[in-house]
């Protein structure tokens, strides 16, 4: 009787803390901003080891092509609806909290744009590049249980990850707009995190890595520069478990080259966003999000809303 008392206390302790444990729903942001356009609060912030998480989502984007911020292409019209599925484990790395996660998305893209002056309309639907990526939490954030995460107080984290783009999505070589890219990426990022009472101050850096393109838009091959990216967040916590975040983003780099012949189309730009997650219960939750372009070297500015709903269970849930 003892035991279950305690085990209830827990449990309820763990319900209302759980504001600092990670939002894998955040995962869903990703897919539909690729590459430097991330922006994701929470992403290495602590939670008890085992714990899993689902997720399933929707996300809308207008404007420029959230999959290619560089794709060769000026008055994008372009609008996606992307329908996710997520999944991510908390996992111990050597005593400190990590976190393992893949994502999937099926996105159905429709609009026009142009071409060297020429008219393009594409109409189509397919799955596009999954994701996957490791996190680990370097400092601050030591591999819990439950019951030990019940008595955690975040200070300062500092982790790092490092996520890869998978080439199966939808592609067509005859078409210059697709779902997929037809090339890897690599990501690795590194992040710190900083709560000071209900406030949590977030900031991390990252660089995204390709390979070429070696079937590009009529038998060409494309090569891109790295895009190097910042982005930060200021997040309050409500003592209800609901947590509201400010979200920027600033990216650079990433020219592109066709056969060997480079292009003027470095990127210099910046997004801002929001976040908006609370709790339906203690393994459910629902997480609304946005963002926005505000400046962009490049033709490819576009507006995001989504929402996330995310089921939690393991680690004694």
């Amino acid at each position: 009787m003892g035991n279950a008392a305690a085990d209830r206390r827990d449990l309820g302790s763990f319900r209302s803390h759980w504001v600092a444990a990670p939002t894998a729903g955040a995962l869903l942001c990703v897919v539909c901003a690729a590459h430097g356009q991330d922006i994701e609060p929470r992403a290495f912030a602590n939670a008890p080891i085992g714990v899993n998480f689902l997720v399933a989502g929707y996300a809308y984007t207008q404007g420029g092509l959230a999959f290619d911020s560089a794709l060769p292409v000026t008055n994008p019209q372009l609008a996606t609806s992307s329908a996710v599925l997520g999944y991510a484990r908390v996992v111990n790395f050597w005593g400190r909290s990590g976190k393992v996660d893949v994502v999937v998305p099926y996105t159905w893209l429709s609009g026009s744009a142009s071409d060297a002056g020429e008219p393009l309309e594409r109409n189509l639907n397919g799955l596009a590049d999954p994701r996957l990526r490791l996190s680990i939490n370097l400092v601050g954030a030591p591999a819990l249980t439950l019951r030990e995460f019940r008595g955690w107080k975040q200070n300062l984290i500092v982790g790092a990850s490092l996520q890869v783009s998978v080439p199966c999505g939808q592609y067509d070589d005859s078409r210059l707009v697709n779902i997929g890219t037809h090339r890897w990426f690599v990501k690795p990022e590194l992040g710190v995190s900083k709560a000071l009472g209900p406030l949590t101050l977030e900031l991390s850096a990252a660089a995204t890595l390709f390979t070429d393109n070696t079937d590009f838009y009529g038998g060409h091959r494309r090569s891109q520069d790295p895009i190097y990216s910042t982005q930060g967040h200021l997040i309050y916590s409500f003592r209800s478990g609901i947590w509201a975040a400010v979200d920027a983003t600033y990216f650079w780099g990433g020219a592109t080259a066709i056969d060997g012949v480079p292009k003027d189309d470095h990127q210099s730009n910046w997004r801002i966003g929001g976040t908006l997650a609370f709790p339906v219960d203690v393994r459910n939750s629902v997480k609304l999000y946005a963002s926005s372009g505000v400046s962009a070297r490049t033709d490819n500015n576009f507006d995001l809303l989504g929402i996330a709903w995310q089921y939690r269970w393991g680690a004694g849930l």
